[in-house]
């Protein structure tokens, strides 16, 4: 089965929101963990894709006009939650899915300490669910 983990981070509070005012080193320990956890998945054979996302100032919400022409409306600053990032996994039971989505949460911030980051675990879907077929 594949699930998508999605890593939530808050963009206020003292939740993680990148890793701008962070000591250069504190920056290195987060990255080298990150790459740690998707080496280990990629050695498992559980890992089918995974990507870093840019922070939510760069990001533009875009939709279609009536001519199907794209309208930008830019970036939506009273947002308090974006998506990170994501690891899509292929793995026997959902609950190796949460395993793996517990460990990331643990990503070391500041001064080492674990972050325990919001890690969205979906299935991801071959086709629509039977039910409704």
């Amino acid at each position: 089965m594949k699930y998508m983990l999605l890593m939530n981070n808050m963009t206020n509070g003292d939740r993680y929101a990148g890793v701008s005012g962070w000591q250069p080193a504190d920056i290195q320990v987060h990255t080298a963990f990150l790459k740690n956890l998707t080496k280990s998945l990629v050695e498992s054979g559980e890992l089918v894709s995974t990507e870093g996302l840019a922070l939510p100032a760069q990001a533009r919400i875009v939709r279609a006009r009536n001519d199907g022409a794209p309208i930008t409306d830019g970036i939506f600053p009273e947002t308090k939650e974006f998506l990170a990032g994501y690891w899509i996994v292929d793995v026997d039971t959902p609950d190796r899915a949460y395993q793996i989505a517990a460990r990331a949460s643990v990503a070391p911030g500041p001064g080492g300490k674990p972050l325990h980051m919001s890690i969205e675990v979906r299935q991801v879907m071959s086709g629509p669910p039977q039910d409704v077929m």
